[in-house]
């Protein structure tokens, strides 16, 4: 980052800061003026009402002690968030995936800016809800823990592009920037997305503290990044997540990604950053129990390389996922020193599948080269085991599990035991997709290269299914 010489206090271009007057003209006035020469933009003490924020190149926000960025709201305020652009359109992903300038905070092709605390962003007047993807097929746009629900369930999460119409739906989006870094502050409630950054290369996150309604910190498409020490709780949906959707208009992997020393969790939203870490809400929007796990997918056009992640606790959340769907490889993938505490799903889920929401021809991807040990899970939901799910025609390969402990809390019948779930090959992919697992432990399917070292499995109470089911799969366990 660039040294920063010159502080710009918003004060001093007519910002208030006093939770009432909107302060967005004031706010990006200093930010323009601090682009002409670079330098730090200080928000003081103060609550500051603010539609969108444009960030500028060799520019960085700094949120004082006790300063607070909130997210206006178009219904209450007069005012509007900055208009969606014109995208590449939302075939292959969601609206949410598919623009940035709709947001409280943005930036699109800058480069050396930085975003900083120990202040605060508070996404009050942000909405958490968005279209879905144009694109559509009998099944693998939704969670199948979803077929359940109406018509008028789904419009309520997912409104017509036209309802979206001046409303910001994420806290902080950036697309194509270059040396970025979030450091040090906290996000309360956030739309759709604390952190979208879709595109952006050399990205440092460290020490964020997020607490909110819908995603915490989306990487989508992103080179040399690295997540560190960040608190992500999240009920309703992931809490990190990388993918590599088609919203740059081309297929880009996901490359070059360490998250490390980071903790999210699923507690009732809100709660985390009250201390009451609350457990009242039990299950997320998709029907399921509730998320704030960490996750490479569901968005998998470009694949996933050279991943790390390491040193991270889950809480009261589902385990990690591992999923290419869309026909990118997952490959080089590291996963080490994890700890999970009532797991909701399955502590493990790696799955190859061919949902295929991309162009025609868009293939079957590939899953080979990944490595998870040193994991200890307890209190696991007893109806899904870890799970390695490919293909008939596109196997898994070449996954190493060793110093895996894993304390479900057992209670499956031997009938759970005898089911044979079937392919889904196009479903979306969530552990819940083929019901209860008929293993207790581990059930892998369509794979081979399957390593099994020092696999510690056992249940609280007795479980009526086999400890591990292998299908089509070849596995060396020592």
């Amino acid at each position: 980052m660039p040294a920063e010489t010159l502080l710009f206090d918003v004060r001093d271009f007519g910002a208030r800061g006093d939770g009432r007057a909107l302060d967005t003209d004031a706010i990006n006035a200093v930010i323009a003026q601090a682009a002409l020469s670079g330098g730090t933009v200080v928000i003081p003490a103060g609550r500051f009402l603010c539609f969108s924020i444009r960030l500028a190149s060799g520019v960085t926000l700094l949120l004082s002690e006790g300063a607070v960025i909130e997210a206006a709201d178009p219904a209450r305020h007069a005012g509007a968030y900055d208009p969606p652009e014109a995208a590449h359109g939302e075939l292959f992903q969601d609206f949410g995936h598919s623009h940035w300038r709709n947001s409280l905070i943005w930036g699109i092709g800058l480069h050396d800016i930085a975003i900083v605390g120990p202040g605060r962003i508070e996404g009050t007047g942000l909405t958490r809800d968005g279209p879905g993807a144009r694109w559509r097929r009998d099944t693998g746009e939704r969670p199948l823990s979803m077929a359940g629900m109406s018509a008028a369930e789904i419009r309520a999460l997912e409104p017509e592009e036209q309802e979206m119409t001046g409303l910001g739906n994420k806290a902080i989006a950036l697309r194509n920037c270059r040396r970025v870094m979030l450091r040090d502050f906290t996000i309360a409630k956030s739309g759709h997305f604390a952190v979208l950054a879709t595109g952006v290369e050399d990205l440092l996150i460290e020490r964020l503290v997020i607490d909110t309604e819908r995603d915490g910190i989306d990487l989508d498409c992103v080179r040399r990044t690295r997540v560190r020490g960040c608190r992500v709780n999240s009920p309703n949906d992931d809490a990190i997540v990388l993918k590599s959707s088609y919203a740059l208009g081309t297929a880009v992997a996901c490359d070059d990604v360490v998250i490390e020393d980071c903790t999210v969790s699923g507690y009732d939203a809100g709660t985390m950053l009250d201390g009451s870490f609350g457990h009242t809400q039990q299950l997320a929007p998709d029907r399921d129990r509730v998320t704030g796990r960490i996750k490479l997918g569901t968005e998998s056009n470009g694949g996933f390389r050279n991943i790390v992640i390491r040193n991270c606790r889950f809480e009261r959340s589902r385990g990690l996922a591992l999923e290419t769907v869309d026909g990118g490889a997952i490959e080089n993938v590291t996963v080490s020193g994890v700890t999970m505490r009532e797991v909701t799903t399955a502590p493990l889920f790696i799955r190859l599948g061919d949902r295929g929401r991309g162009p025609v021809g868009t293939d079957i991807g590939t899953i080979r080269g990944v490595t998870i040990e040193d994991v200890e899970a307890s209190g696991i939901d007893h109806r899904f085991a870890a799970t390695i799910a490919g293909l008939p025609e596109a196997r898994i390969e070449d996954v190493t599990l060793r110093d895996i402990g894993l304390t479900y809390a057992g209670g499956g019948s031997m009938a759970d035991g005898k089911r044979r779930p079937p392919a889904l090959p196009h479903a979306y992919p969530e552990p819940s997709m083929f019901g209860v697992t008929p293993a207790w432990g581990l059930w892998v399917r369509h794979a081979t290269g399957i390593r099994l070292r020092d696999v510690r499995l056992a249940t609280e109470t007795p479980d009526g299914r086999p400890e591990i089911v292998a299908e089509n799969a070849e596995i060396d366990r020592d």
